[in-house]
């Protein structure tokens, strides 16, 4: 009865607090410089929650030229989406593990965060979706791979398919319009896991041509609560060699990177990065990056290139010197899932060259943020302007959350494909022709 009197008393404060103090405009830190304002610290983060309900008859908002409409409803936590060849779509339905939770304010933080999260359990498995005719229905839905750990990253080269699990890369042999893998296949490489995991997605992608696999390890905490050797392997994005499994830190100091893509016109790697909490409501930006190798980038001792973050001890000046600032700032706390970069102008002339990202949405500010897919477009390989909004309205006019966008995909026919993890629905985005 004293812990939740202590969580209800503590709560109410919380949104107080949140509320006055809701940041500032997230227009100020989109782009390559944004505004930084001064740290605040706080011994618990202020938090507002957007509650859950129903989408009912209502659809999200799609920009002008735009349409969107269900593509495929009733997955059980539904977070990642690929696109196979013969235009099989598959939808990644992972359970987060279980770790313990110790002390009082994890407890309270993960408590709140709660209110905000679907009430469907992950499966831990993939379910194959197939729209033959091309009619934005699926007529055959199967369960593709069970028995997965917290699966999320999945790709397929050549006739390989591999999955990251949240503890390791498994490799199963695929036969083109297959729609069951039945053998438990084969482990590639470990991944870092254990008791403690805190950012247990997995994000994966394979290099162009086809001989290393890229997987983001985010990290074990905030700014290492639990201490350095629980980060052991951890806040960074590993090569790891298709056949034999070798790996090599490709870059460090990323907090939690997910979304990894190689631009098709550059063949640089990119991602998107879920940084820091406890500072404020615009600190720390999250951003996308072109992924540099050997680049270090910050976490935990500095944030955007060399700003200190004085929380972490021991200081290591040598480290963050050698930070560099990452290319494009997507304002504070959005949370971005997942980016994929444009194929060509299939939803309009607009949206022919960039990076749309999905944004999962704030929890640590008084105004919310995030909640959308938005567009950055590029030229010459590179960030090009302002970002535009291409999918919002997972917000109601009172602030609840219909859905929560994750994962994106196009399918065979170039439609943007959302994964929507609250609601459990993959919405389906095509232009007006």
């Amino acid at each position: 009865m004293r812990l939740m009197s202590f969580l209800g008393t503590t709560t109410a404060a919380l949104v107080l607090a949140a509320c006055s103090n809701g940041g500032g405009s997230p227009d100020d830190q989109l782009g390559p410089n944004p505004k930084l304002p001064p740290q605040n610290q706080y011994l618990v983060p202020p938090m507002h929650i957007a509650r859950p309900t129903p989408w009912g008859d209502a659809l999200p908002t799609v920009a002008p030229g735009l349409r969107v409409a269900a593509f495929a409803t009733g997955f059980k936590n539904v977070r990642t989406l690929y696109t196979l060849p013969n235009g099989d779509i598959l939808a990644v339905e992972p359970k987060a593990p279980q770790e313990p939770v110790t002390r009082p304010k994890d407890i309270l933080v993960g408590w709140i965060q709660s209110l905000g999260h679907s009430g469907v359990k992950g499966a831990d498995q993939i379910t194959l979706l197939r729209d033959a005719d091309g009619d934005g229905k699926p007529e055959l839905r199967t369960v593709f791979l069970d028995h997965l750990q917290s699966p999320f990253g999945i790709v397929l080269v050549g006739t390989d398919l591999y999955v990251a699990n949240s503890d390791g890369i498994v490799r199963y042999a695929y036969t083109p319009g297959a729609t069951r893998i039945a053998d438990r296949g084969t482990l590639l490489t470990e991944l870092p896991g254990g008791l403690i995991n805190h950012h247990w997605t997995k994000s994966l992608t394979a290099s162009p041509d086809g001989t290393k696999l890229y997987v983001g390890i985010g990290s074990n905490s905030n700014i290492t609560e639990a201490g350095m050797e629980a980060e052991k392997d951890r806040a960074r994005i590993w090569e790891v060699d298709r056949m034999t499994g070798a790996h090599r830190d490709f870059a460090t100091g990323l907090r939690n990177p997910n979304g990894l893509r190689f631009n098709p016109e550059s063949g640089q790697l990119w991602a998107v990065i879920n940084e820091r909490d406890e500072l404020g409501p615009d600190l720390v930006p999250d951003y996308m990056t072109s992924v540099k190798d050997g680049a270090f980038y910050g976490w935990p001792w500095s944030y955007w290139g060399k700003h200190v973050d004085p929380r972490v001890m021991p200081q290591r000046p040598d480290r963050v010197a050698k930070a560099i600032p990452p290319d494009y700032s997507l304002s504070s706390h959005v949370a971005p899932l997942d980016l994929i970069f444009a194929q060509g102008p299939s939803l309009g002339a607009r949206f022919a060259n960039g990076a749309f990202i999905g944004e999962h949405g704030s929890w640590n500010r008084g105004a919310f943020n995030g909640y959308k897919v938005m567009f950055v477009p590029f030229a010459n390989g590179r960030p090009a302007g302002k970002p535009q909004d291409v999918v919002t309205g997972f917000l109601d006019d009172r602030n609840r959350a219909r859905g929560r966008p994750v994962g994106l995909a196009f399918d065979k026919a170039g439609a943007l494909l959302i994964a929507d993890d609250l609601a459990n629905v993959i919405w389906r985005v095509t232009a007006i022709r």
